[in-house]
């Protein structure tokens, strides 16, 4: 039994102390995708499948999420590229070797009604190794109650940080 008057000091249990850590590195994710409400999910949802259609090089899966007529403008060292949806999907849905991947970071969601608006940094992967960055602009549409990419928009270099 220690002396009455003195406490002695208590070192804290290793275990113990890592459970805050423990919780925060588990749940921040989690936190993070629940920081999008509803409406934001529902607006980057086809933006994802168009990722995805890339990523599985499937022509039809890239444009199913777009509006028929949407266009693609693509700027690369102060020129601008131009393209309809239809011919994007025809020239990234063709089988290849490579993999290929595009993520958003950070997105910023604006909404009005049946007009949203997705800003976002984005970096482009080409098996598994950032190829480019930049950022993404995406302009929906809500037709029949279904979100549609109307339009993109990004810029690309390849200079990116930490590549």
């Amino acid at each position: 039994m220690p002396p009455r008057g003195r406490i002695g000091r208590m070192t804290p249990h290793p275990v113990r102390s890592l459970i805050p850590a423990v919780v925060v590195a588990t749940l921040l994710p989690t936190a993070l995708s629940l920081a999008q409400t509803p409406a934001e999910q529902a607006i980057l949802a086809p933006i994802q499948a168009m990722f995805d259609g890339m990523a599985k090089r499937d022509a039809a899966a890239i444009a199913a999420p777009t509006l028929p007529g949407g266009t693609m403008v693509l700027m690369r060292d102060g020129k601008a590229a131009q393209m309809t949806f239809t011919d994007f999907a025809a020239r990234v849905g063709k089988p290849g070797t490579t993999k290929i991947e595009e993520r958003i970071h950070d997105p910023l969601v604006r909404i009005d009604n049946d007009l949203a608006v997705v800003w976002a940094p984005f970096d482009f992967l080409v098996d598994g190794k950032v190829d480019h960055c930049g950022t993404d602009l995406f302009n929906m549409v809500r037709v029949d109650g279904t979100w549609k990419i109307a339009s993109v928009a990004d810029t690309g270099t390849k200079t990116c940080g930490g590549k």
